[in-house]
């Protein structure tokens, strides 16, 4: 699972969410007390401005009213402004206070006792002076900074100008106790947000820690462990998802329990299946699959998974829709290339939900390659034994018609159609037999009498048989060791394998043709080789040759006779003595047909 971010797990978002109210609250209260605080100390400050200047105003009217004497005895107006400044204009706020007779000297300063008797140039005390305006402003010193209030008080009688007042005082002092306080704003802030983090921190752990528990637990459940608990620390919201958390746990590992048990029976079912299963959901996409499958399919599952049912199959010609598919009920499809036959046989069935909506499709498929080859066989079968039986019937009710007609009162034709009838007659009773024993071979039912001989004089005595009844125009070459060679063996079967093959050789040799049969020692066992020199077979139907009814040259085969049997009962009897036999040929150059018998192993101490 991904770890959180510490900035992103809920108890932070819990703490950083109280610090961010109390830094708005504590901004907000900040703000409105620092603004209300400087309002009201600049009121306050030019309140206490205002009282002192109009103290100071009513002093300077009357000495400025006041009658002096001609003779220039008594204190003078200079004399009398200066008292009355160092009077009542004394503070440390001042900055400057001057007094303006109407006609704008300067007969009184706080600051610099040489400006007595100049004229201001202050044009805002002479517009003061003349139209009885007070002036009140906010002013800053460009060099120093420093915040003054400037006040313009003129001084009338009874509305006769007599002069005016300038005044700058400081204001640093009102602004230092704001800063001040705010300093000590910010301090308690700083104080409330440490006090908070910790209360948040408890808070948001009381908080968070069972959700934490949940999500661990949920963690460990998603890998399977459905065996612990949260802890339930009390009745309220968390509380309750808590035990609602544990409800959820237990059905879910039961759930999950009975999910087990059926993907177990599902699986073992799947893998214990020689068919093969493939499983597609509502679009005919592939979800499952099992090894049998895939062995039919030479696919894995992640390489067809999430393909299409009809592209996996090869179905695109088929043109059936996944709803038609229930209906189609099974297709025979062709896997076949150009060297191996391969057809498999799908069985479609389609799932459905309770709504009986499609959902998706299962296919079952087996190989049935060996099934619709064994009934191209069984047809082929009964087609060739249907027709060498009609063959001889046919030619024997001929004869027998033309018999009964007459022809037996006839003492020439008559012996000839006898002949002719029972010559069919053994042909028939020939492929009955071989056809009773090929029928006993398929079904394990004819038994073997093996024993131990010596097949060096067997095979002499065999071919002397053939030299007592063969054609004078065709001769028998011999190779056999002069050494003795023992096989176990059922005499009479090996006897009947060799008279086939023979008697094939024979009757496809040329005239004044020789066969060859030739024995070979090779490790632990014999081969035999037959080789005539007749008119040889085609390489690709060398492989037919062995099978039932099988004829290289039909027209041929016809004109000479046999039941086309013979090599099918030759190579039975061979793979049963746990041998091998097959052919080697070349048009025109005739035909060797080789077998191999196990010799029979010595015991190692044993005596010759």
């Amino acid at each position: 699972m991904k770890k959180v971010n510490i900035f992103q797990s809920m108890q932070w978002k819990i703490i950083i969410i109280m610090i961010l109210l109390l830094l708005l609250a504590m901004q907000v209260i900040g703000s409105y007390f620092a603004q209300r605080l400087e309002t009201d100390l600049r009121a306050n400050f030019e309140e206490n401005i205002d009282e002192r200047l109009e103290v100071l105003s009513d002093n300077l009217v009357k000495a400025l009213v006041k009658e002096r004497p001609e003779d220039g005895t008594g204190p003078t107006l200079e004399a009398d402004v200066r008292e009355i400044v160092q009077l009542y204009g004394r503070s440390d706020a001042y900055s400057q206070l001057q007094v303006m007779d109407r006609q704008y000297r300067i007969i009184g300063t706080n600051t610099q006792e040489e400006d007595i008797g100049k004229l201001t140039g202050n044009s805002n005390v002479r517009t003061a002076i003349i139209y009885d305006n007070s002036t009140r402003e906010m002013q800053r010193d460009q060099q120093t900074g420093e915040r003054r209030l400037i006040r313009i008080v003129p001084l009338y009688d009874n509305n006769e100008p007599l002069g005016a007042i300038y005044l700058e005082a400081s204001m640093e002092e009102v602004f230092a106790q704001v800063e001040n306080i705010n300093g000590i704003f910010l301090n308690g802030t700083l104080i409330a947000i440490f006090v908070s983090t910790i209360v948040g921190i408890l808070v948001a752990r009381a908080i968070t820690k069972p959700i934490t528990e949940m999500r661990r637990q949920a963690t460990i459940m998603s890998r399977g462990d459905f065996s612990q608990k949260v802890n339930v620390y009390g009745t309220d919201e968390i509380g309750q998802l808590a035990i609602t958390f544990n409800d959820m746990n237990e059905k879910i590992r039961l759930a999950n329990h009975t999910t087990e048990e059926e993907r177990q029976k599902l699986s073992s079912v799947l893998s214990n299946m020689s068919d093969g299963v493939l499983a597609t959901n509502e679009n005919g996409q592939v979800t499952l699959m099992n090894e049998p499958a895939s062995l039919l399919l030479a696919k894995t599952f992640e390489e067809i998974k999430g393909e299409s049912i009809i592209d996996v199959l090869q179905l695109e010609d088929k043109a059936i829709d996944l709803m038609d598919f229930q209906e189609a009920g099974s297709l025979t499809i062709d896997f076949s290339d150009d060297d191996q036959l391969f057809l498999i046989k799908a069985n479609f069935s389609v799932v459905q939900d309770e709504s009986e909506n499609f959902t998706g499709l299962i296919t079952v498929i087996s190989d049935v390659t060996e099934q619709e080859k064994e009934e191209k066989e069984r047809r082929e079968f009964v087609s060739n034994v249907s027709h060498e039986l009609r063959t001889p019937l046919t030619t024997m009710r001929s004869y027998l018609e033309a018999l009964t007609d007459g022809a037996w009162e006839d003492k020439e034709i008559a012996p000839q159609f006898l002949e002719v009838t029972q010559n069919e007659t053994e042909r028939m009773i020939r492929l009955v037999n071989d056809l009773l024993q090929l029928s006993k071979m398929d079904h394990k039912e004819q038994t073997m009498h093996k024993e131990r001989v010596n097949v060096v004089p067997f095979f002499h005595h065999v071919l002397d048989r053939f030299e007592m009844n063969k054609e004078e125009s065709v001769t028998i070459n011999r190779y056999i060791p002069k050494d003795s060679l023992f096989l176990w063996m059922d005499k009479d079967k090996i006897i009947q394998v060799i008279d086939n093959i023979i008697s094939n050789a024979i009757k496809y040799s040329a005239v004044d043709g020789t066969i060859h049969f030739r024995v070979v020692k090779d490790k632990q066992r014999i081969r035999v080789s037959i080789a005539d020199q007749g008119p040889g077979i085609a390489r690709e139907k060398l492989d037919k040759i062995f099978d039932r009814f099988y004829r290289a040259d039909k027209g041929r085969s016809r004109e000479v006779g046999g039941t086309g049997l013979g090599l099918a009962i030759a190579k039975d009897i061979i793979v049963s003595h746990h041998g091998q036999i097959w052919a080697e040929s070349m048009e025109g150059k005739g035909t060797t047909i080789l077998f191999t018998l196990p010799l029979i192993t010595r015991k190692r101490g044993a005596k010759k």
